[in-house]
């Protein structure tokens, strides 16, 4: 693993950036969802819109996922869990991450954007799901930090994938 010698957002490269946003897909590759999961802040937001509405604002649209640290804390223990019956034992996940694009660094936060398809396996069927991720990350002492992901899938009905069970 690669660590960022980073000490600002400002100092960070799209290397620095594209190796963090590895070790995040690792992470979740090898069900490590306990390190995934602090690699986000205290404060932090897991969003996935509906397929029909890829801009939709949790506030007022209905979303798949919106999740603040607190139920990404809980679906991570769920994950873990034998009480996961759609995940467990776990499906075999791949996460390709590519096209990564730094934005102007604004207040604290440098937005991220990035293209990625998950492969899913599990049961004798293989399901793909691709799409885009904005992220707006941080440093947090010293550490790149994950303060927003937003899932955008690029799918226009589920169908094929049937749900959103893991982590994308």
């Amino acid at each position: 693993m690669t660590s960022i010698l980073a000490s600002s957002l400002a100092e960070l490269t799209r290397g620095d950036v594209e190796d963090f946003l590895y070790r995040e897909a690792e992470l979740l590759d090898d069900w490590n969802l306990d390190d995934w999961l602090e690699l986000f802040t205290a404060d932090a937001r897991y969003v996935i819109p509906c397929t029909g509405d890829p801009a939709g604002d949790p506030s007022r649209d209905l979303v798949l996922v919106d999740d603040d640290r607190l139920r990404l804390e809980a679906r991570v223990e769920r994950l873990n869990s034998r009480k996961a019956h759609r995940e467990y034992p776990h499906s075999n996940v791949r996460h390709l991450v590519t096209n990564v694009r730094l934005g102007g660094i604004t207040g604290d936060e440098l937005p991220v954007r990035a293209s990625f398809t998950v492969w899913r396996f599990r049961g004798g069927r293989e399901t793909s799901y691709v799409g885009g991720y904005d992220y707006r990350l941080v440093m947090d002492e010293s550490a790149l930090k994950i303060r927003s992901k937003r899932v955008v899938l690029d799918m226009t009905v589920l169908r094929p994938a049937g749900d959103v069970a893991i982590i994308l």
